[in-house]
């Protein structure tokens, strides 16, 4: 018999793990909905990868773990580890007052052009040092490495110049070095127009694409590049613009679109070759169907309708349907603070009707699709790192349905326990 694999760590006895196994691609239309589930599960690691996955009985006559450290999972589930496919978590000050005034009726656009959202984020953010930014944005990755989140992307787009932009894009950088998570970093100078430039806009553009690019590029310190394309803010002509540019430079294309009204980003999507288009709260059929057509995936965002106090959502069935890949992401900044990609999970099925097993998908393989880790991560697969969320529950179902609450045990990130609730890392 051929020798067996010596592992370092063996999670066994799990009562249902769901692996995500599946094609190398995104998953669309009724493949979204296969978990690959296993009963009384196993799997094996080693050097921080997976050597095996099958049932505890199998797996333990497949490789010798007589060096493994040991994880008992009996009566609780694994999944994946989370990906957050879109994240604005790097930012200094908060804006918990304008949940008042969004109360009283003020609406984002609003706000904004008062000098808050965005920009009041961006004078408190120029204001900060690294330091300061790299102990706070810290801080909030560790609570979403607890949450079960072990893959992130993280934009900037609090600086807003060019001495600011790659401050913040060296702080991701740097935690991206020393924190137990995959960071993917994303350049976001295109985030608002700040007030030097209210009267210039196309000064702004100028600004971003002729010396912010070539700055990040040179020191190459993002994997992407986005824009807000929205009215009042970067029109279609200057998304397409930048986003060119960017790639010319390297960097891979993202879309903020559609968030608050229709002004075409879908086509610069298309058009650019984007990897993602980002928010898609009014997306209708035609933008739907070009989505789809592209193979450009849908990173939805339903904590941000909710605290917007919106009733429109992404029509994510729609989307499902039409063949479109979606994946899900919390949107944390400083006007949707949330770590939760679990509490994410609950919004997709109770505000989008996603079922379980499509916010499941969304959360994990999709998501690390949309940020060019699917190969790597988002699936419980031989080769792939062993990045693990442990659940307290007995299967997957429960995830969106106990909201609000912390379900996860345990993390184990490249086959490393990192997080836990009897606090072992």
């Amino acid at each position: 018999m051929k020798d067996k694999i010596r592992v370092d760590l063996f999670v066994q006895n799990a009562n249902q793990m769901c692996t995500l196994e599946g094609p190398v691609r995104p998953r669309i239309k009724d493949e979204i909905c296969h978990l690959g589930t296993i009963p009384k599960a196993a799997v094996a690691v080693k050097d921080g990868r997976i050597v095996a996955v099958g049932s505890t009985e199998r797996l333990k006559r497949l490789v010798d773990v007589s060096d493994a450290v040991f994880v008992d999972a009996t009566g609780k589930t694994i999944v994946p580890g989370f990906v957050d496919a879109h994240t604005h978590t790097l930012f200094a000050g908060t804006r918990e007052d304008e949940m008042a005034m969004r109360i009283q009726g003020a609406t984002y656009m609003d706000i904004l052009k008062s000098g808050g959202g965005i920009l009041r984020t961006t004078q408190a953010t120029r204001c900060a040092t690294k330091k300061s930014l790299q102990d706070s944005t810290r801080k909030r990755l560790e609570r979403m490495l607890a949450l079960g989140t072990t893959t992130v992307e993280v934009k900037s787009g609090y600086g807003l110049d060019l001495k600011n932009e790659l401050k913040c894009l060296e702080v991701i950088s740097e935690l991206g070095t020393a924190m137990e998570m995959d960071i993917v970093p994303t350049f976001m100078g295109a985030h608002a127009v700040p007030p030097e430039f209210k009267d210039d806009h196309k000064g702004y553009v100028d600004l971003v694409v002729d010396e912010m690019m070539p700055a990040i590029s040179k020191r190459r310190l993002a994997r992407f590049c986005d824009v807000f394309c929205e009215k009042g803010i970067f029109d279609r002509a200057a998304s397409e613009r930048i986003l060119t540019a960017a790639r010319h430079h390297g960097m891979i294309p993202k879309i903020h679109c559609d968030e608050i009204e229709d002004i075409g980003g879908t086509e610069v999507a298309v058009q650019v070759g984007a990897i993602s288009a980002e928010h898609l709260a009014v997306t209708g059929a035609e933008g739907i169907k070009r989505l789809a057509k592209a193979g450009i995936i849908g990173v939805l965002l339903p904590g941000t309708p909710f605290v917007l106090m919106k009733q429109r959502y992404p029509d994510a069935r729609a989307m499902i349907q039409g063949g479109m890949p979606v994946a899900l992401a919390t949107d944390m900044n400083p006007n949707c603070w949330t770590e939760s990609m679990q509490m994410v999970m609950t919004l997709a099925c109770l505000q989008m009707k996603l079922s379980p097993e499509e916010a499941l998908s969304a959360a994990t393989i999709n998501a690390a699709h949309a940020i060019g880790m699917g190969n790597e991560v988002g699936s419980i697969e031989v080769g792939k790192k062993a990045d693990l969320a442990i659940l307290s529950v007995p299967n997957y179902q429960h995830i969106p349905y106990r909201w609000g609450s912390n379900n996860v045990e345990m993390v184990i990130k490249a086959g490393k326990i990192v997080a836990s609730r009897e606090g072992k890392r």
